[in-house]
């Protein structure tokens, strides 16, 4: 098969797997991921696949419930007594192509196995306990080991094993095997290439076996001797005869059951080879390689002697031509394989005896047309003649083949398929004419081809499909018109063909192409190609399914061309269930591409660099199961959350170029258990590890090969792998920080609370202190002179006594310059910084002073500003004049206040009385008094200083 051809199959194959095992239930008790294997669910086995990853030990993970187990192709040196252990539910497991040369004893005693393959190790020996408890095996392999003994005891609770593959070891004693043909339910021994030089009844300490299929191929047999009746079960014999060999069978009655028999023959005499057909009289099928041709049709004829001989195998022989004589004993024959010879001509009468002939294989030689010796065989039902060098098919070639079923002219050089070729063949099923040459495609309607079901013409050189060219084929169900370059199928090419389910098909989308005359078509396959002289420019594909009502599956496969894809393309398809594309979309399919598909389950949309996908795509189609984005150029799966995709249980995105995965994104995906990622750079960071963590912990989805995904960002990790990565180096402990901020919290609130309950006069009170001190430097150093002579302080409610009393004395009689604040306070200019500028610019400040006066914010902050002033300075610069007695218990609050009236000038109003005057004289006094300091006694009033408590 061609490069292209195995690409397309592989295609097609991968296609069908992957949307087939998507509607397969699946096991949520699997649906994570392993670290080096994958798991399964189908057919009601759960499997686990761990092949080909260079393990070394049995992984720890493998799920308890496990039914297969493959673990072939790694790295194993032994099996331990724990490695399987807790696989209770295993019943076939691979551990094949390792390195495994031991294996300890009962290591597998706690399974419950059927099937078994251990080949392609180091073994040595099969030691006593080696498959202790294995008494369900029914099938062992240890082929291609290094075996040279077997112990007795090795066997002995295989009590269910039925095959056996032993071949490619270093056994030579019949000893070693006497425990296996024991076995009370074995069928089949292959012991192909080892080193046994007889094979002999007497050396068995047994008196009966139950073989059935015994195989010796390869081996250096000097003797084959059966004198006692042991095998009386024995059906199948492939072994080798070479010079020299012995063949003692004294009873054919000792053979009785042997139906097959297939020899190597090397330099055998006639003499042996007769005496060895002769003890075979039951044969039914002979298989004949390697022998001579010089004396090989005494071979043929000795073997045809035998009357119950119905299949004769001559494959493999190095043939150049058959003579009339050579097979005309063998006219019993129902089945002739001549095929892998070097055959170029079978003479007229080479198969004329054959009246009986049903199958005749002339595969793998090198005719240049079709034998006479072909014509004539009227039984004749499967005709193969692929992979010869026919180059012309003449209108005798296949005459009086009535009963012929099906014809395989596949890899030929024919270049013309005439309708007289095939007039004869009334009974045609199959016809397989695919890679050859054929250019005109033969007239049916000429030809008597009614029961033909399927037509191969894979490969040829066909350009056109003109109308009604399948019209007479209405039983044709598959119809296989792939090719390397395009058909130009006429309108109406395919009708008549009523009964086609299948059609692989080549086309050139134009404007006239219609897929009508099928109206039962379940799958199509379209393999796209692109003119030669349009590679460089867009071709339209539009609607060409109208017609197709019970289409299921459809495939488009395109090799080079360059399509604009119209969205009506599915129209009319309201029973597609699954569609694959393959180099087809250049960009995200039209939002209405899958309107008329509401029952599509599968879509694969691969290789077609796409590098964003429109969510609208996928809302026509709910029922989604399988989605397939792999080798595209893919670098957000945001899409997927934007739509719904309740079914959606398989997704598969390899080989694109996503770096970093949102865990979130799967949430909206409640049904998925397959997830394959592999292949794209993954990005190994903090921004990942939500993605790592759920890939790791999520108990739904499993996420094949996961372990395997590699790290290509940042440059420093690659070579890593992505659930390798430290996500503890992204954590800060979240329960800590909680603790840590709640606790600050709490304390800021208590503390909070604690002040403004306390100290907040205290708080307020420093505050303006600072920005005293601050405003006094800047004073000092600018040396600004005094605008006012005093600054009266006063409460608004004690405003009227300052105007009627104060103000007519103090400006008016005696001269001073008041600064108040209503008056003289600067308009936008913020308050705080008017009442620093109107204490430091005046000579002293007058606190008018009442209870409201000590309950206002702002005449408070006045006075502790005037207040840091005198102490700051070292002044006498206040003036306190009380409105209205105070008593001890409203004044102590203010602790600043007491400390003020202890230490510095005050005068009373209410004690004034009708001395008005002195009153007023005693405050010009004070106004007039220097900056020395003051003491603590009261020069203004005679009346005892009051006691304000401390």
């Amino acid at each position: 098969m061609s490069a292209t051809g195995c690409w397309s199959l592989l295609f097609l194959q991968s296609f069908l797997f992957l949307f087939l095992s998507a509607l397969l239930p699946f096991n949520l008790s699997l649906a994570y991921s392993l670290k080096n294997c994958t798991a399964g669910y189908s057919d009601n086995v759960t499997w686990v696949g761990c092949a080909g990853r260079e393990l070394t030990d049995v992984p720890d993970d493998i799920p308890k419930d496990a039914v297969s187990l493959d673990l072939s192709s790694n790295h194993l040196l032994k099996i331990n007594g724990t490695d399987l252990s807790g696989l209770s539910q295993l019943r076939y497991l691979r551990i094949g192509k390792n390195w495994i040369s031991h294996t300890d004893d009962g290591a597998f005693a706690a399974l419950e196995l059927v099937e078994l393959d251990m080949g392609s190790n180091r073994l040595r020996n099969l030691t006593d306990n080696m498959f202790q408890g294995l008494w369900r095996l029914t099938y062992l392999c240890v082929e291609k080991n290094q075996i040279i003994n077997v112990s007795p005891l090795a066997f002995r609770s295989l009590i269910s094993l039925q095959r056996v593959q032993l071949r490619y070891n270093r056994l030579y004693q019949m000893s070693d095997i006497a425990p296996i043909l024991q076995l009370p339910n074995l069928n089949f021994l292959n012991l192909d290439f080892n080193d046994f030089t007889s094979f002999q009844s007497d050396d068995l300490p047994f008196n009966r076996s139950n073989l059935r299929t015994l195989w010796m191929v390869a081996n250096s047999l000097t003797k084959f001797s059966v004198t006692r009746d042991v095998f009386p079960c024995l059906q199948s014999v492939h072994l080798t005869a070479e010079s020299g060999i012995e063949w003692d069978v004294p009873d054919p009655t000792f053979l009785r059951s042997l139906t097959t028999l297939e020899l190597y023959v090397f330099d055998v005499s006639c003499e042996m080879y007769q005496v060895m057909l002769k003890s075979a009289e039951a044969v039914r099928e002979l298989s004949l390689s390697s022998m001579e041709y010089q004396r090989d049709g005494d071979l043929v004829a000795i073997a045809c002697e035998i009357p119950t001989l119905r299949s004769l195998l001559l494959t493999a022989n190095d043939f150049v031509s058959i003579n009339d004589t050579f097979l005309q004993p063998c006219s019993q024959l129902i089945d002739l394989d001549l095929s892998c010879n070097h055959l170029e001509e079978l003479s007229e009468f080479s198969l004329g005896s054959m009246e009986q002939l049903r199958r005749l294989d002339l595969k793998n030689n090198e005719l240049s047309r079709v034998p006479l010796g072909v014509r004539g065989l009227s039984t004749l039902e499967v005709l193969d003649m692929s992979s010869n060098v026919i180059s012309e098919l003449g209108c005798s070639d296949f005459l009086n083949l009535t009963r012929l079923g099906k014809l395989n002219l596949n890899h030929n050089r024919i270049s013309t398929l005439k309708g007289c070729v095939l007039q004869d063949l009334s009974d045609l099923k199959v016809l397989n004419i695919g890679e050859n040459g054929v250019h005109t495609l033969v007239d049916f309607s000429k030809v008597n081809l009614q029961k033909l079901e399927v037509l191969d013409l894979t490969k040829n050189s066909l350009r056109q499909l003109k109308t009604g060219d399948f019209r007479s084929l209405s039983s044709l169900r598959s119809l296989y018109l792939e090719s390397d370059t395009f058909y130009v199928a006429h309108e109406g090419a395919f009708e008549g063909l009523d009964n086609l389910q299948t059609l692989h098909f080549t086309p050139l989308f134009h404007d006239t192409l219609i897929f009508t005359g099928m109206p039962h078509l379940e799958n199509i396959k379209l393999h796209l190609t692109s003119l030669f002289e349009s590679k460089g420019s867009y071709q339209r594909v539009e609607s060409r399914f109208s017609t197709l009502p019970f289409l299921k599956s459809l495939l488009i496969q395109n090799s080079d061309g360059r399509y604009h894809v119209l969205p009506d393309l599915l129209t009319g398809l309201e029973s597609l269930e699954y569609f694959a594309a393959e180099k087809f979309f250049k960009a995200s399919p039209h939002p209405n591409t899958f309107t008329s598909t509401p029952r599509l389950k599968s879509l694969q949309i691969i290789q077609s660099d796409l590098q964003d996908f429109n969510p609208e795509v996928l809302q026509p189609i709910p029922n989604l199961q399988a989605l397939n984005l792999s080798t595209n150029k893919l670098r957000s799966l945001g899409f997927l959350s934007r739509v719904n995709l309740s079914a959606l249980s398989w997704l598969t995105l390899r080989h694109n170029e996503l770096t970093v995965i949102n865990e979130s994104v799967f949430q909206s995906l409640p049904a998925l258990t397959y997830l394959d990622l592999l292949g794209n750079p993954f990005t190994c960071d903090c921004s990942n590890v939500g993605f790592i963590q759920w890939v790791k912990n999520n108990n739904q989805t499993q996420v094949v090969n996961a372990y395997q995904y590699d790290c290509s960002f940042p440059p420093g990790k690659q070579g890593t792998k992505l659930l390798d990565f430290d996500v503890q180096s992204c954590w800060v402990d979240a329960s800590f920080l909680c603790f840590v901020s709640s606790t600050c919290l709490t304390l800021l609130t208590l503390l909070t609370s604690f002040i403004y309950h306390f100290l907040r006069w205290q708080l307020v009170y420093t505050f303006h202190l600072l920005l005293a001190f601050l405003y006094d430097s800047r004073k000092r150093k600018e040396g600004a002179p005094r605008r006012y002579d005093a600054f009266v302080s006063y409460n608004v409610h004690d405003e009227a006594w300052v105007y009627r009393e104060m103000l007519p004395v103090l400006e008016g009689e005696q001269g001073w310059r008041l600064c108040l604040h209503h008056r003289d306070f600067q308009p936008g200019k913020p308050i705080l910084e008017n009442i620093t500028d109107a204490i430091y610019g005046s000579r002293k400040t007058i606190c008018v002073i009442t209870r409201r006066y000590l309950q206002s914010e702002w005449c408070s902050r006045e006075i502790q500003m005037a207040s840091f002033r005198l102490f700051d300075e070292q002044k006498d610069v206040l003036v306190l004049v009380f409105l209205e007695e105070i008593p001890v218990h409203q004044l102590s609050p203010y602790h600043r206040m007491r400390k003020l009236v202890k230490r510095q000038t005050y005068l009373s109003w209410t004690h004034a009385g009708c001395h008005a005057g002195v009153f007023w004289q005693n405050v010009g006094r004070a106004l007039e008094t220097g900056d020395a300091p003051t003491g603590t006694t009261n020069l203004l009033d005679p009346r005892p200083e009051p006691d304000y408590g401390t």
